[in-house]
C-alpha cells in the first residue's frame, strides 16, 4: 500500500490542528501591544506546525480521548517558536521561511523578550493540566534544548567538531522537542510505560532525521522552498554533518578550504564547498543516516495498533527524509 502523502496527513490532522491553532491564538493575547504584534508576526509566518501535528497524530493513534492534547500541542509550538526567536538573534539571521526574521524587523531586544514571554506563557499553560509528569517532561526538554543551543554556540567556528559531537547537539536541540511531543501524547492518553517509551523513541528518531535533512537542505535547497539562504550554516561557522564528512573524505585542498570557511565563518567559497560535499558523498552519507533514523522511528511504534493515525506517523517519518523544505 502506498504511503499517505503529506497533504493527506495534513487533511487527517486538520480538525485537531484547527483546535491547536485556536488555543495558540487565545493564549498569545497580551495587553502589551508589542508582544501581540511580534507574536502574531512569528506565529503567522507559515511554519509547518510539524511538532504539534505529531503530538496530535500520536494522541489519536493511542485513543484520542485526552481533553488536554490540543493545549499541550500548542505548548510545544510556543516552546519551538521561542527557540526560533532566540536562535535568529544568536545567529544574526535575517531570513526565515522566506520572510524577514522578527529580529530583523523588530530588533534583537524585542525578539529575545518576546521569546521569554512565549516560554513563560507555555509554562503557565502546562501548569493548568495539573499533571506533574507533563511539567517534568517539558521542563526537562526545555532545559536540554537550551543545553543544545549552548553546545552549538561552543561548536561555532570549530572545524574539529566530530560526528558524535554534532549528533549530540542536534539530538538536544531538535530531537528532544519531538520526543517530548510524542511522549506527552502517551502520558495524556494514559498509556503504559512500554508504549510511552516506544512513542518517545519514535519522536527522538523522527526529530534526528528531520534535522539531518535540514542540514542537507542548507547546501542543496532552493531558497524559494527553504525560505533561507543557501550556505547560511557555513556563514555562521556551523560545522554540520555534510561538512564534517567532506573533511574526512576530501583531499588536502578541500579540507583546507572547508576548515577556513568554518573557522572564519565565511561563505565566499560556497559554490566550491557545495561541489565538494556532493563529490565526497557527504550529502548522500547524511541523507542515508537520516533514512536510518526514520526507519528506527517506524520500528519503534510497531506495536501500536493499526489505524489511519498510525499510518500517518509512519508516513511522516518517510516524508521527513524526502522533503525539499
Amino acid at each position: 500500500m502506498p504511503n499517505m502523502t503529506v497533504d493527506q496527513i495534513r487533511e487527517l490532522a486538520a480538525p485537531d490542528m484547527a483546535r491547536v491553532n485556536t488555543v495558540i491564538q487565545a493564549k498569545l493575547a497580551s495587553d502589551v501591544a508589542l508582544i501581540n504584534q511580534l507574536s502574531q508576526y512569528i506565529i503567522g509566518a507559515g511554519g509547518k506546525r510539524f511538532r504539534p501535528m505529531v503530538l496530535m497524530l500520536a494522541a489519536q493513534a493511542l485513543g484520542g480521548t485526552s481533553p488536554w492534547a490540543a493545549q499541550m500541542a500548542a505548548v510545544v509550538e510556543l516552546i519551538h517558536t521561542a527557540t526560533l526567536l532566540h536562535d535568529d538573534v544568536v545567529d544574526e539571521s535575517t531570513l526565515r521561511r522566506g520572510r524577514d526574521t522578527a529580529n530583523a524587523l523588530f530588533g534583537n531586544a524585542a525578539s529575545v523578550l518576546t521569546g521569554d514571554f512565549l516560554y513563560s506563557r507555555a509554562f503557565e499553560m502546562m501548569v493548568e493540566v495539573q499533571e506533574p509528569r507533563v511539567m517534568a517532561i517539558l521542563a526537562q526538554a526545555t532545559n536540554r534544548i537550551a543545553e543544545g543551543e549552548v553546545l552549538q554556540l561552543m561548536n561555532m567556528g570549530d572545524a574539529d567538531v566530530s560526528e558524535d559531537r554534532y549528533v549530540d547537539v542536534i539530538v538536544r536541540k531538535t530531537a528532544t522537542l519531538f520526543a517530548a511531543a510524542t511522549q506527552l501524547a502517551a502520558v495524556l492518553e494514559g498509556q503504559p510505560e512500554e508504549v510511552e517509551a516506544a512513542l518517545t523513541a519514535y519522536g527522538l528518531h523522527l526529530g534526528t532525521a528531520f534535522q539531518l535533512i535540514d542540514d542537507v537542505l542548507d547546501y542543496t535547497g532552493d531558497e524559494a522552498h527553504t525560505g533561507k539562504h543557501v550556505g547560511d550554516d557555513l556563514a555562521e561557522g556551523k560545522p554540520t554533518l555534510p561538512l564534517i564528512i567532506a573533511m574526512q573524505r576530501g583531499d588536502e585542498a578541500t579540507v583546507a578550504m572547508i576548515r577556513r570557511a568554518i573557522t572564519e565563518q565565511d561563505a565566499r567559497d560556497i559554490e566550491a564547498i557545495c561541489s565538494a560535499i556532493e563529490h565526497t558523498g557527504a550529502l548522500a552519507y547524511t541523507a542515508h543516516r537520516a533514512q536510518a533514523e526514520a526507519d528506527r522511528a517506524k520500528q519503534a511504534i510497531a506495536a501500536v495498533p493499526d489505524s489511519p493515525f498510525k499510518e500517518a506517523l509512519l508516513a511522516l517519518a518517510d516524508a521527513a527524509v524526502v522533503r525539499n523544505h
